[in-house]
């Protein structure tokens, strides 16, 4: 007898429908699985057939066959576990199998017959609903996750026992046990778990300023600074001001933490960009990606969101350079032998360094003051290639906090205007100017100008082309540069709510490149 259960797997982050076909014949007793599966799915034949007998199930004698359709692309994982057990059950007579069209089926079997949670669920769920399937049958572990999705039937259970043998519905209501959902089934809450805020930093409203135009406009930002200066403190409060991710959005991020089995890192603050702070002993395969099936990385993690490299000079050579085409592209390919995969990579690179390795060159003290040579500091600034500092957008020197900026009154109002509440309001304003701006363009942020694009939104006056045109001869600035500074201009406009960027708006941009004026 044959039977055809449906299925899926995950290709990058992206579900795909996978056809199990389970055929029963005469024979010798014995399962074989054929499809391009992995060692994880030709082991499903121990644990379905412990898991039927275990369930109280008869585990059929005869040859079975299980095909996993299309058979040129590679399976791995164990959510093909439960859809091949029904499929034998379904062919021994022992479930009814036309019940199970039109559903999608899921699940890793433990050997008592209880299902265990699968990886890249929200993935495999969204191909399923486009596809038009309307149910999908899951371990209870991954029906939270499931729900997110609409327009399909969640029916989650906890052990291969909960199926009905006699009757046209799914579930023997003597074994199952309904749970509560702790997720209510909305994609995007409006709740955030925020506790820092930036009015928890005095001073420093140069660097906050930067910050909101990081923000507002998604660029990549350095700060330059001593030690103590508050350059981590700042950043670490960068995810306060972005404005809530769009539903598009937040569903591509889940489907990353879905896919690398960090669910429970996202779900629970979906509207939340990520932050990612990698230590910076990382490899180049955890920062980029890495397996014999490749899975997503840190700049793949950090997708709509930010990835913080704390002191980035520490970080080995061969992991920063690695980051220089998903800054540009905002996609990685990883090709191994078994499997070519591409991630999104969409994200705001925020960095920190000293201006020299002890630390305090142009912010000495009797107490402390710099020892390093000109050849030591030029080494240690060599560390970060022109190339990956020509895709940051903003560097800039943060100095040390004098002690009049913390204490004194006469900043007070200042301070009150560098709230994370106000910022945010700001940035948000600014980003549906560009919104608006780029409707239809395939393009939502002042980052992603390329091209002909970047000439006709970022058009320039006699006057503001003149003064840059000055600096781009003075300070030797690379074409990359050039087209980073009208993004940063660009910005700064929209921020003031105005149309026209100025020659004002070109001048706050040039500050912002600390190392290019420093060569």
């Amino acid at each position: 007898m044959y039977v055809k259960i449906l299925s899926a797997a995950v290709t990058g982050i992206d579900g795909q429908i996978i056809e199990v076909e389970v055929d029963l014949a005469s024979g010798l007793p014995q399962m074989t699985i054929v499809g391009l599966p992995d060692n994880a799915i030709r082991e499903a034949t121990e644990r379905v057939r412990a898991a039927i007998r275990n369930c109280g199930f008869q585990y059929p004698l005869g040859r079975i066959t299980v095909n996993l359709a299309p058979a040129d692309l590679r399976k791995e994982g164990s959510a093909f576990d439960l859809a091949i057990a029904i499929g034998i059950l379904a062919c021994s007579g022992q479930l009814a199998h036309n019940v199970f069209d039109n559903c999608v089926v899921l699940g890793e079997l433990s050997l008592d017959g209880k299902l265990k949670p699968v990886t890249g669920v929200l993935s495999m769920v969204h191909a399923a609903r486009k596809l038009g399937y309307r149910r999908i049958l899951l371990p209870h572990y991954n029906a939270s996750e499931a729900r997110l999705i609409d327009g399909i039937e969640v029916i989650p259970i906890d052990q291969l026992s909960c199926l009905d043998r006699n009757s046209e519905h799914f579930i023997n209501l003597t074994n199952y046990k309904p749970h509560l959902d702790i997720c209510s089934g909305s994609l995007v809450s409006s709740q955030s778990s925020f506790t820092n805020d930036f009015s928890d930093v005095r001073g420093q409203y140069h660097a906050k300023r930067v910050l909101m135009i990081a923000a507002a406009g998604m660029h990549n930002i350095l700060f330059i600074g001593p030690p103590g200066s508050g350059k981590t403190m700042l950043i670490r409060r960068l995810p306060t001001i972005m404005s809530p991710l769009e539903s598009d959005e937040a569903l591509e991020v889940m489907k990353i933490y879905s896919v690398a089995g960090r669910w429970n890192d996202q779900s629970k603050i979906s509207c939340e960009r990520p932050f990612r702070a990698p230590h910076h002993t990382i490899s180049y395969a955890g920062m980029l990606g890495g397996g014999t099936i490749p899975k997503p990385g840190e700049v793949s993690m950090a997708h709509h969101g930010i990835l913080f490299l704390d002191e980035m000079p520490e970080f080995t050579r061969q992991v920063l350079e690695v980051l220089r085409q998903p800054l540009e592209d905002r996609y990685v390919l990883l090709s191994r032998a078994r499997a070519s995969l591409q991630y999104p990579t969409f994200f705001t690179l925020a960095a920190t360094m000293n201006p020299c390795p002890c630390g305090y060159q142009g912010d000495q003290t009797d107490l402390e003051r710099c020892r390093c040579t000109p050849l030591m500091i030029r080494r240690y600034r060599a560390k970060i290639s022109g190339p990956l500092l020509d895709r940051i957008d903003l560097h800039i020197e943060v100095p040390r906090v004098q002690y009049k900026d913390i204490t004194g009154a006469s900043t007070d109002d200042l301070h009150a205007a560098y709230t994370s509440d106000q910022m945010r309001d700001r940035v948000i304003s600014a980003q549906s100017l560009q919104r608006s701006r780029y409707d239809g363009l395939g393009v939502r942020y002042n980052s992603e100008l390329t091209g002909r694009m970047l000439r006709l939104y970022c058009a320039l006056s006699k006057e503001a082309n003149h003064l840059l045109h000055q600096s781009f001869e003075a300070l030797g600035f690379s074409v990359r540069t050039y087209d980073r500074i009208l993004k940063i201009a660009r910005t700064i406009a929209d921020l003031e709510g105005l149309e026209a960027i100025e020659t004002a708006h070109i001048a706050e941009a040039i500050q912002y490149r600390t190392l290019d004026r420093s060569v």
